[in-house]
């Protein structure tokens, strides 16, 4: 039997309903980030969504050997949400390792779904191909299932996702159907996809924004070296500027970023460039980033300067997160008649 996805647009009524996001602690986070998940965040706390977000450290190792400066990639991922808008008092911020009840839903979930099944999914697949590791971990292969348990821990109901991200979500609603078949009706809702309408922004190779490929402008960067990785972008030789994403990707890829922020059209950022070329352009560019970016990067930098206040908002949201891990494990273990329910 199989199930669809339901999904929601981004406008949808979210207030009071819990939404389940996060992101792996690599590296400092960048345009991309900030334009495709984090500006929607803040957006979704404004619209009342109680929001859960993991810092996914256990999930770093699933593509490569060792987690490597994970403390300082993980308090930087705090600063970068408080410093974009998020709330502590309103947000529940917290690392996977942190959360032992969390994990233990893996050992469940994980018989729920067939080795056949995590085979076929797409992004798995993609994650494989793209992996750092010469073998396919165990962790990797179950990355899907580790997911669902990051999502069923707190019952989520909406989680925002793009486009390919729709096989990982389709398998945390395939464990929440199994679980409730099996063992009790209603324990688990089946998760509800939001789907981003965020554009797509390239990196400075004109590829997608990535910290693993090098190509990106990270939010704390600083406005010279800002201007000097906009100067390093990917162009073309035409000096007459348009907006021409097909056949122009580098240059409209630049457009789009400038019009993001400074809240325009990158058509009419085009027509104002005219035949400027990409010099012109990218001063463009780069001044409309630093100026959108000044004042957040102000309020990292006094962030990431009081390491003790963002480990206190990662034990604060542990202390949350823990005791609504606890109550599901809880409410699993009895489900399944577990001695650990006795």
């Amino acid at each position: 039997m199989t199930t669809t996805t339901r999904h929601h647009e981004p406008a949808a009524d979210v207030a009071g309903r819990r939404v389940l996001t996060g992101d792996r602690p690599t590296g400092p986070l960048h345009l991309g980030h900030y334009f495709g998940t984090l500006q929607n965040r803040v957006r979704l706390q404004r619209q009342g969504a109680e929001l859960f977000v993991v810092v996914a450290d256990y999930q770093v190792i699933t593509d490569r050997d060792v987690a490597d400066r994970l403390t300082e990639h993980s308090e930087g991922l705090v600063a970068d949400y408080l410093a974009t808008g998020l709330d502590p008092d309103r947000a529940t911020i917290f690392a996977h390792s942190a959360v032992p009840a969390l994990n233990q839903l893996l050992l469940p979930f994980l018989s729920l779904v067939s080795v056949a099944e995590l085979s076929r999914n797409p992004t798995v697949k993609d994650e494989i191909a793209h992996s750092r590791q010469s073998a396919v971990s165990g962790l990797m292969f179950t990355y899907p299932v580790h997911q669902a348990a990051d999502i069923l821990f707190c019952k989520a109901g909406l989680v925002p996702v793009g486009q390919d991200q729709l096989p990982h979500l389709e398998i945390a609603r395939t464990v929440a159907r199994r679980f409730n078949e099996r063992y009790g009706e209603g324990i688990f809702p089946a998760p509800e996809a939001l789907l981003s309408d965020a554009p797509l922004l390239l990196g400075t190779d004109g590829t997608k924004m990535s910290k693993s490929r090098g190509n990106a402008v990270p939010l704390a960067a600083d406005e010279d070296e800002t201007a000097r990785l906009i100067r390093a972008a990917r162009t073309d030789a035409d000096r007459r500027i348009t907006y021409d994403p097909a056949g122009r990707p580098g240059v409209a890829g630049l457009l789009l970023l400038a019009a993001l922020c400074q809240g325009r059209a990158p058509e009419q950022i085009a027509e104002e460039t005219g035949d400027g070329g990409a010099a012109a352009l990218k001063r463009t560019v780069t001044e409309a980033v630093n100026e959108h970016l000044r004042p957040i990067r102000a309020r990292r930098a006094e962030l990431a300067a009081d390491r003790s206040y963002l480990r206190d908002v990662l034990r604060t949201g542990a202390e949350r997160a823990n005791a609504v891990a606890d109550a599901t494990l809880a409410e699993v273990r009895v489900a399944m008649g577990s001695v650990g329910s006795v």
